[in-house]
């Protein structure tokens, strides 16, 4: 199988490599995975066209959840000296203070983020800058050409490429659209310092369906405090348009409550966005060759789920698939099933996917159950809203108003559709 558009003559003597992992693409999959390996001592090649990560836009926040992972990975360490962590977090509905709680999330540039993980690879495993022109996949072997000539051969190769499709198509994988330009993330700096801003964390839900945000959630990043929005709508939609030319009038509009916390929105850089599908893959199982992360299947951001499912994809193999693999020889399909139909990964992609289409669903759809949906989630939040004012009033507690028999979907502000009772902080 060959990508002819990146096929170029050789220029210098070819070299051979042979590893027992081969992994094509060192975003936060391909490098995680590396380093993952790396710590269990086990020969891998990385590739990647790139010395430097590109500049890359994507969502910019995680949880303890994915923390986690990272430390279960054995990267909490380097992990937690490339982000901004928070705790105080302030969630405003219905244009005022709706809850304030005290959780522990993390704030990264995604570049940044790669770059300072890339770093970390121990010198038994360097990043190979290269393009790929040839892959051959079987039973036993796989086989990287670069355009430089050189060949790397490998056990097992893994296909961490993100949303390129060079090479997924070269070895046959086909990817589907489940859901076309389902979401949009917007980022930007604001005019405001940290120390300005006092709080840690800010986020806030729309207030009507015709807006088609599913929130806006402010924080700091190193000295910076970011913006980051997430929305229905497409690139080519006249409001996102409008949004970029000035975001400061349209975030006054739709947001005048907390305007005064965020220095009325003044903006200090561009407005990026970054459009996002739900896709899947078909043409997966196969010998010799497994596919992670986004270049398996693609969510939307706005639920965290991405970063989750990319760990969760790095810990079923590093810690369970890979070393039972190589025990034995070959490496045919029957072996590379095992990670597709491992419980872990697939309840983490079924999440990341159910979280994705309900999250959306429950914001914009105008439909007889949508809308009964939103008056139970809206109408328990009000009774929440009551109950703490009169708790804080000095009367009757929400536990005797009986408020805590109401439940409702956190799948809007969670990632997940959960019923949960009222939670409410001080």
């Amino acid at each position: 199988m060959s990508i002819a558009e990146d096929r170029e003559t050789p220029a210098v003597t070819a070299v051979r490599t042979e590893v027992e992992v081969a992994i094509v693409g060192a975003g936060l999959a391909g490098t995680v995975l590396a380093l993952s390996l790396a710590r269990a001592g086990r020969k891998v090649a990385l590739v990647d066209p790139h010395r430097i990560h590109h500049d890359e836009f994507r969502a910019e926040k995680t949880r303890a959840e994915q923390m986690g992972l990272f430390e279960k990975l054995g990267l909490g360490p380097v992990f937690r000296s490339l982000v901004t962590p928070m705790t105080d977090l302030h969630i405003f509905r219905f244009g005022q203070l709706f809850e304030r709680k005290q959780a522990w999330e993390y704030a990264f540039s995604y570049t940044p983020l790669v770059n300072g993980l890339r770093a970390a690879l121990p010198p038994e495993v360097p990043l190979t800058v290269g393009k790929v022109a040839e892959v051959s996949t079987g039973p036993d072997r796989q086989r990287l050409v670069l355009t430089d000539g050189s060949v790397i051969e490998a056990r097992l190769l893994v296909v961490a490429t993100g949303y390129s499709e060079a090479v997924r198509r070269a070895i046959g994988a086909e990817r589907i659209e489940e859901s076309k330009a389902h979401s949009l993330t917007m980022g930007f700096d604001l005019a405001i310092s940290p120390q300005e801003f006092g709080l840690q964390s800010l986020t806030f839900y729309g207030r009507q369906i015709a807006d088609r945000i599913a929130f806006l959630t402010i924080f700091r990043i190193g000295e910076r405090m970011r913006a980051n929005m997430f929305v229905y709508r497409t690139v080519a939609d006249p409001w996102v348009r409008a949004f970029r030319e000035n975001p400061q009038k349209m975030l006054l509009e739709l947001m005048p409550e907390i305007a005064a916390r965020c220095g009325n929105f003044a903006v200090a850089s561009e407005v990026e966005v970054r459009q996002v599908s739900l896709t899947t893959t078909r043409g997966h199982r196969r010998d010799g060759v497994v596919f992670i992360g986004d270049a398996f299947a693609t969510t939307c951001p706005a639920q965290g789920d991405g970063i989750h499912r990319v760990l969760t994809d790095v810990d079923c193999l590093s810690s369970t698939h890979i070393p039972a693999w190589l025990e034995t020889p070959g490496m045919a399909a029957d072996k590379i099933c095992a990670f597709y139909d491992d419980p872990v990964k697939i309840a983490a992609d079924e999440r990341a996917m159910r979280a994705s289409i309900y999250a959306r669903r429950i914001t914009t759809e105008t439909g007889l159950e949508w809308r009964l949906r939103r008056l139970r989630n809206n109408t328990a939040r009000h009774l929440m809203i009551f109950a703490r004012r009169f708790r804080e009033a000095g009367k009757p507690s929400d536990a005797r108003l009986g408020v805590t028999g109401v439940a409702f979907d956190r799948s809007d502000e969670a990632g997940q559709e959960l019923p949960a009772g009222p939670r409410l902080g001080t």
